[in-house]
């Protein structure tokens, strides 16, 4: 892609999100104007260009280290005004395009208002109406009296952010869809699923002979454990080989299924991505059976690597996913057609194979993380009339 040199684009959240991939492959092309987050500068950006907001930092780390997570994500919110008065503290640098992350936009887009800026939300999940339901569901059923832990002014917020930009990337078909079905203009729509690390993430060499599932992801209902793990249960009594395991940490809403399956599958709290570069490589297929999702990160690592995905329509799948091609397209609350998908890409290795080197030309050519930004600086381009 050719360098525009009138391109400049602000990205901000607190937290960093992907925004600190972007922010790098921004700055390859000569487009970035700053990133202000409140993470450290991770991917090597220009120190001139990372703004840090340490206020908000500081006041997190106690609960980063300390503290529980549904602990850590009330002192989140309850901090927030902190990242708002250090937002309007900031002397802004020029630039025609503003990005942030939905719900975190609403003094980005006060200050492009000023300036004329194009207005873009990045929305890693579907829509808040959406997004808040599918979640709720899932905790009435299976953890009844637990809430969403997302408060209700957050979610006010993205609403009106959405209903206020120019333009909406998401990272999924479905949750375009989601946008609308809640009344959102086709017009304002961008999907662009995120990159991957080629460099990191290479295909696998064979199939494993023993049948070995990964799914990563945080334990929760919202991404539809519960589902999974009744699953594999049926996997195991036609597979006894049958391994399955799962990378992230457990979330609250999971704690009464918990004790029901906690020694049936081999748990890692956290991996990083080096090593899980290596432990994707030794796995048959990766399962994702997300009630929501924008596109989990690691499910296109996973077809990075070769793997076949077994995936929802909810969780995203079906934007890389054609089922029976790079993967199958399951029904994430349907135990049973989980596990015959799994036995399925189990039994037949030909399948697999084909399966995963399908997998592979999708997650990782020309999906690369600066395939990624440049797909977004040409809608940019397009849209400006550069």
């Amino acid at each position: 892609m050719a360098e525009n040199k009138n391109l400049k684009v602000l990205l901000a959240a607190s937290g960093a999100w992907h925004l600190r991939n972007t922010a790098k492959v921004f700055e390859e092309r000569d487009a970035l104007a700053g990133l202000w987050v409140s993470e450290k500068n991770s991917t090597k950006i220009s120190s001139k260009k990372h703004r840090r907001c340490w206020p908000f930092h500081l006041a997190m780390k106690p609960f980063y280290h300390c503290a529980t997570q549904i602990w850590t994500e009330k002192a989140f919110y309850a901090f927030f005004p902190v990242w708002r008065a250090w937002l309007k503290a900031q002397r802004w640098p020029e630039a025609n395009v503003i990005q942030a992350i939905v719900g975190y936009a609403t003094e980005p887009f006060d200050h492009a208002d000023k300036t004329g800026a194009l207005k873009v939300v990045d929305c890693p999940n579907s829509h808040p109406l959406t997004y808040y339901g599918f979640w709720q569901r899932e905790c009435d059923l299976w953890c009844p009296g637990e809430k969403v832990p997302i408060p209700q002014w957050m979610f006010a917020r993205m609403n009106r952010e959405l209903e206020r930009a120019d333009m909406i990337i998401v990272q999924s078909n479905f949750c375009r869809d989601s946008m609308l079905w809640n009344g959102i203009p086709a017009e304002k729509i961008f999907v662009n699923p995120m990159g991957v690390d080629t460099t990191l993430f290479k295909p696998r060499e064979k199939v494993p002979a023993q049948p070995r599932f990964i799914s990563v992801g945080t334990i929760c209902l919202r991404k539809g454990h519960q589902y999974l793990f009744r699953a594999f249960e049926k996997v195991k009594k036609q597979l006894p080989e049958a391994e399955l395991i799962c990378v992230g940490n457990l979330k609250t809403d999971f704690r009464k299924e918990w004790p029901k399956w906690q020694n049936s599958f081999t748990h890692i709290p956290h991996l990083p991505h080096a090593e899980l570069a290596k432990l994707l490589q030794t796995c048959t297929a990766f399962v994702f059976p997300s009630q929501e999702e924008g596109i989990a990160r690691a499910q296109i690592e996973a077809l990075a690597a070769g793997l076949p995905v077994l995936g929802t329509y909810e969780g995203g799948a079906t934007t890389l996913v054609e089922d029976g091609v790079e993967g199958i397209i399951i029904r994430g609350r349907d135990p049973q057609h989980i596990a015959d998908a799994m036995i399925r890409v189990a039994t037949d290795a030909t399948l697999n194979q084909r399966m995963g080197e399908a997998a592979h030309k999708k997650g990782a050519i020309k999906n690369t993380w600066q395939d990624y930004g440049d797909r977004l600086l040409a809608e940019y381009t397009r849209r400006l009339r550069l």
